[in-house]
């Protein structure tokens, strides 16, 4: 029992095993439809040109009972393998260059494996086309024969080619090259060639005409672009030769020389003739039609032509033979002929060289005296030159030429037959020049031709020149530039000026002269070209400092040439800086710049730049004034009326400085002007009647004619004032101090306070050109401001005032008070002082005026005079 137990659980472990394996399903592939990118790869179709490395598909299956699957590829032995799977994604990468033209379809064995169970199936997978091929031309090279007489439009050859793509890209269309410059075209779809309409083809004129053709396809898809291949060959057409053409000699004109020791049936000269058909000539043959008188004799095949008589038994000098050459078919019909003539010339033998012949005789030195530059085609007539030689026929030939310096003259006739006179052209004008060759000198050279002896003769030829004014005088610059002083006296030097004339004798003289609107000041030496200033001139480069004028050159025959002068007048410092005035009157606001300047009339720099100082000053150590500008303002540390009056006892505010302006020339010069300066407060510009005074300090009528307004617009103020304080006053019966001074107004005569009319006093500011003076006593001031805390005068009833005029200049100060009676006299008015706090409001200067008044009367009882 114990052993029955232990084998039971074994043999049920096994039972169970046997049936979960019996049970075990396989795998299998999903099959998703031919344009699926993933299943088993059934109806996939790729592109040959899909790029190597390409994730093409995805094999996808499953298990049922749910196991991991893997994937694998396996190929037919022999076959290519194409693409490789990952085992376990299935992704299906291709690893080898698809070629639909070598290989249309793949098969391939793909599985799947659940790790017990494998499951396998082949598909095929279809490689589609795309247009990666191009056209080739089968059954290469052409070469095609075509007769000359072939009509026009026949079609002499077909042309074919093929592409291994299909569709469009295996399609193919032909066309040619350089179509306009040759004589054929081609059909576009059959490749049939043919000769173009109205045009034969000539093998006289070009034997060979090479034709370019071209096949392309039509177009495709490759790796996404559109892609057009084409291919190109050569098509020779041999054109082969009609007999069109009539026979043509060779070698003409035929000259032939029978001398006096030739032998009776001695070859004279042979004459050549050719068929013009030069593909398939026929024979010529060869015969005299007349001219030999039967002292002559030709080869009917090989055209040679000989003497049938000895030279002594021949009655004629010269014989003209008419040879005729016919073409001879080859059933021996004669066709074509054509017609040459050959002259034989019987001469002796060649025992005499070319001899020169003067007018004298034999000679052979030739010399002429002529002038230069003679015209190009002008024969050299004082040459009298002949040439010969007594022999006879070639050996009488004998060539001509000139040695020397070449292409100035040449010789006519360049060839002589026995004798010949003697032409020598002018060729080259330009290099007869008696500036560069006095003397030319030349070989006359006769030299044979033919014979092998080469006799020969020279002669020397000499040309003596004479000059002519041929060259116009030449400046040694276009343009002079010149520089001079304007200190310079009259009759200095300023420039030579040179020209030549390679001419000799007179022509070559040369004569000076200046002409132009920027002469006038200058002379020039007519020889030697200096130019120079006129003895009266005098150079002012402040005036004047360029000059442009024109210089002739000219020689004795009226030839000339021109150069431009340009004369720059250096300035010098010949000017001291100016001042407008040398006693200046300005007036200086506390805080603000005041300005001079000073001119200097110098040209240039650093001549005209004026420098600034401050040469005297009193008091000193107040002002600084910039060097550059003129611009005088007080030290950093004064900033009111009371630092000043710290400084001097000067009450008035107005001192003197002596400015010096000097330029910066060498040596230098330099001005001083003596500058008043009256200072006030910064509150004298305020408002606009002071705006109104400086824009107006240079034009004082318009400023009286603005003065007579401004006092009668006060005037009017005034008496409203007056008659207000008036009746108030009887209204209430109390005595106030306008009251009070009314009364005071009452003093005798001999206490009068005699006040002088406004003056106008000249400044440099507008404001201050109104002062009030006072003839008994100024009020002091201690501190030079306007806010004055004095004894007060009584008033006194002003006298009338004079029509307004101008005063002469004062030294006074710029602000006196009026009495206050005249300032609240109803009949009169005074211009208050155009100080900030006293004149902007007219209606306030009253106002302060009468409480200065109370005020004083207060304090005294009494004035004190």
């Amino acid at each position: 029992m114990k052993n029955v137990r232990l084998f039971t659980p074994s043999l049920f472990l096994s039972l169970v095993h046997v049936c979960l394996v019996q049970a075990n399903y396989a795998p299998y592939f999903f099959d998703n439809g031919a344009r699926s990118t993933n299943g088993n790869m059934a109806l996939l179709s790729l592109s040959e040109d899909t790029p190597v490395g390409t994730h093409v598909y995805t094999l996808n299956g499953t298990d049922p009972e749910g196991d991991p699957v893997t994937y694998d590829l396996t190929y037919e032995a022999g076959s290519r393998r194409y693409f490789s799977v990952d085992k376990n994604l299935g992704n299906v990468t291709l690893i080898e260059e698809l070629d639909r033209e070598k290989e249309d379809e793949v098969e391939v064995i793909v599985s799947i494996s659940d790790g017990l169970s494998t499951v396998s199936e082949k598909v095929r997978i279809l490689i589609m086309d795309a247009n990666d091929e191009s056209p080739e031309f089968i059954n290469t090279p052409y070469i095609v024969e075509v007769p000359e007489n072939t009509p026009s439009s026949s079609s002499i050859f077909k042309i074919e080619a093929i592409d291994k793509d299909t569709g469009s890209g295996g399609s193919i269309t032909y066309f040619l090259q350089n179509i306009h410059s040759n004589k054929f075209t081609i059909d576009r779809h059959s490749g049939v060639l043919r000769i173009k309409t109205g045009v034969t083809l000539d093998y006289e004129k070009s034997r060979t005409h090479f034709v370019v053709v071209v096949a392309k396809d039509g177009g495709g898809k490759l790796r996404g672009d559109n892609k057009v291949f084409s291919a190109t060959t050569t098509v020779t057409i041999n054109v082969e030769d009609v007999q069109d053409t009539p026979p043509m000699f060779i070698g003409t004109p035929y000259y032939g020389y029978v001398y006096e020791d030739t032998l009776a049936g001695s070859e004279v000269l042979t004459v050549v003739a050719l068929d013009g058909d030069r593909g398939k000539p026929n024979s010529i043959h060869y015969c005299i039609v007349n001219g030999s008188e039967g002292s002559f004799e030709i080869s009917n095949t090989t055209g040679a032509i000989s003497v049938i008589k000895s030279p002594n038994q021949l009655k004629k000098e010269v014989y003209e033979l008419k040879v005729q050459a016919s073409e001879v078919s080859q059933e021996g019909d004669i066709s074509d002929y054509i017609f040459a003539m050959v002259t034989i010339r019987v001469v002796d033998l060649n025992n005499h060289p070319p001899t020169f012949y003067g007018e004298n005789g034999p000679q052979n030195r030739f010399e002429l005296t002529m002038y230069e530059h003679p015209p190009e085609g002008e024969i050299l007539r004082g040459l009298k030159i002949t040439v010969n030689d007594s022999d006879q026929g070639a050996n009488a030939k004998f060539n001509l030429r000139l040695v020397g310096p070449g292409g100035i003259f040449r010789v006519v006739p360049q060839t002589v037959l026995n004798e010949a006179q003697v032409t020598i052209i002018v060729e080259n004008s330009a290099s007869i020049d008696y500036e560069k060759f006095k003397v030319l000198s030349f070989k006359l050279l006769a030299i044979e031709v033919n014979t092998p002896e080469k006799f020969s003769s020279t002669a020397d030829i000499v040309i003596r020149l004479l000059d002519t004014n041929d060259n116009v005088p030449k400046f040694s610059s276009d343009y002079y530039i010149a520089r001079i002083p304007e200190n310079s006296p009259g009759g200095s030097n300023v420039v030579a000026v040179t020209a030549t004339d390679p001419d000799s004798g007179l022509w070559g003289e040369i004569k000076y002269s200046i002409y132009g609107t920027g002469a006038d000041l200058f002379l020039i030496h007519p020889s030697t070209g200096i130019i120079y200033t006129q003895p009266w001139a005098v150079l002012d480069a402040e005036v004047n400092s360029k000059y442009n004028f024109y210089v002739k050159a000219e020689d004795t025959d009226g030839k000339y040439s021109l150069a431009e002068v340009f004369i720059t007048v250096l300035d010098v410092n010949d000017h001291s800086p100016e001042f407008n005035e040398n006693i200046q009157e300005k007036t200086m606001i506390i805080g603000s710049p005041v300005k001079i300047e000073a001119i200097d009339q110098d040209a240039e720099e650093p001549n005209n730049i004026v420098d600034y100082s401050i040469m005297q000053a009193d008091p000193a150590n107040v002002f600084d004034i910039d060097q550059s500008t003129g611009e005088i303002k007080l030290k950093s540390y004064i900033r009111s009326l009371d630092i000043i009056h710290n400084i001097t006892k000067n009450k008035d505010c107005i001192w003197s400085l002596v400015v010096q302006a000097k330029d910066r020339g060498s040596p230098s010069f330099s001005t001083t002007a003596v500058l008043k300066i009256d200072i006030t407060e910064e509150t004298l510009h305020k408002g606009p009647m002071a705006a109104f005074l400086m824009q107006t300090k240079d034009n004082p009528m318009k400023a009286l004619g603005v003065l007579a307004g401004v006092m009668g617009i006060m005037v009017l103020i005034t008496i409203m004032i007056s008659t207000a304080m008036f009746w108030r006053n009887k209204r209430s019966n109390k005595i106030m101090p306008v009251r009070r001074i009314i009364k005071k107004r009452q003093i005798p005569p001999s206490r009068t306070f005699r006040m002088e009319w406004l003056k106008f006093k000249r400044h440099s500011n507008a404001a201050e050109k109104f002062v009030v003076e006072d003839d008994v006593k100024s009020l002091h001031n201690e501190n030079s401001n306007n806010n004055i805390q004095v004894t007060p005068v009584p008033p006194m009833a002003p006298l009338p005032p004079p029509p307004p005029a101008l005063a002469s200049r004062s030294d006074a100060p710029g602000w006196r008070v009026p009495t206050v009676s005249g300032s609240l006299t109803p009949k009169h008015t005074i211009n208050p002082p155009k100080k900030k706090g006293h004149g902007s409001t007219h209606n306030a200067l009253v106002s302060e005026l009468k409480m200065r008044f109370e005020k004083r009367n207060a304090a005294i009882g009494e004035p004190h005079i």
